[in-house]
């Protein structure tokens, strides 16, 4: 793995909107000072309860190594738009992914993904990996490894879904108190993390929209009907065909490091593991200088 990297302050990253998969996107952008328009593309994906904003840093340093750096905000995250027909499933993720690697006028496109966005990352890879590069996963793994393989200490550690499954119970609980058991929840994910105002603000304005709480939701709603389509057993929990790197914390309360181990088998053109001591679930956030060398040590070799 290369050393911390030297970033080469860019222009911050723009906010911009485009229309894909049938929604408008919004997205934050960081290009290189140099040829922009032929640098690879690398599509940065966030997870909950995180937003676009949560990746300033690695589009920074994106940039200053020579790619152009797109972080949209997932649909239903603000300001992305809430579609019309609250469709949240995972094929809709990676097609999601799929259209906006098509917008951007690439053949085939790195995918970064973190939580959901590491969900949506494995999907597109798996519906057209003629259009993926290459992928790294962050503090989820393998969807077959986590959907069919859980041990009880996952199961226990994922009770948060099973409560996210009940009407109206989890809108109503998240915003009280000034959002208390969603700042808890995600502290309890990387212990001795403090999220600070530049990660709770963006956080607390999104999900202060009862319309876009009930959409983060709506993911983990959409997660039981999984078992009931044909894509999933065709595609989504099939071996990845891509090359992938796949990082998690050694610290992380939310996806145990143990749901990482014996994930080999699931990928079929190069698969690499990395571990980062002293961190958890937001490891992008907690360690973003590592993050970001486990991000483009990969990248550069693929």
């Amino acid at each position: 793995m290369t050393t911390d990297l030297e970033v080469v302050p860019a222009a911050a990253p723009t906010l911009r909107y485009i229309q894909a998969n049938g929604i408008e996107f919004a997205y934050l952008e960081a290009r290189p000072a140099v040829d922009p328009d032929n640098a690879p593309l690398v599509l940065v994906l966030h997870g909950f309860p995180d937003t676009a904003w949560s990746f300033v840093d690695l589009l920074d340093r994106l940039a200053a190594a020579g790619y152009r750096a797109i972080a949209p905000s997932m649909r239903g995250y603000a300001p992305t738009e809430v579609p019309e027909r609250p469709d949240y499933s995972i094929a809709t993720l990676g097609q999601d992914v799929l259209a906006l690697i098509e917008h951007f006028g690439v053949d085939r496109a790195f995918v970064v993904g973190h939580d959901w966005g590491a969900v949506a990352t494995y999907a597109a890879a798996a519906l057209r990996p003629d259009r993926v590069r290459a992928i790294v996963t962050a503090a989820v793994p393998h969807l077959r490894r986590f959907m069919l393989r859980p041990s009880r200490a996952q199961l226990a550690a994922s009770h948060y879904i099973f409560k996210f499954q009940l009407p109206l119970w989890p809108e109503r609980k998240i915003r009280e108190d000034d959002f208390a058991w969603l700042v808890d929840l995600a502290r309890s994910w990387s212990p001795g993390w403090i999220p600070g105002d530049d990660y709770l603000v963006p956080l607390k304005a999104n999900f202060a929209e009862p319309e876009r709480l009930k959409a983060a939701i709506g993911y983990y709603r959409a997660l039981p009907r999984m078992f009931f389509t044909r894509v999933a057993w065709q595609f989504l929990l099939q071996p990845i065909a891509v090359p992938a790197r796949v990082i998690h914390g050694a610290n992380d309360g939310c996806i145990l490091p143990q749901s990482f181990t014996d994930s080999e088998h699931l990928f079929s053109a190069g698969y690499e593991s990395v571990r980062l001591d002293d961190v958890g679930h937001f490891m992008n956030l907690e360690a973003p200088a590592r993050f970001a060398d486990a991000v483009l040590d990969f990248l550069r070799r693929h």
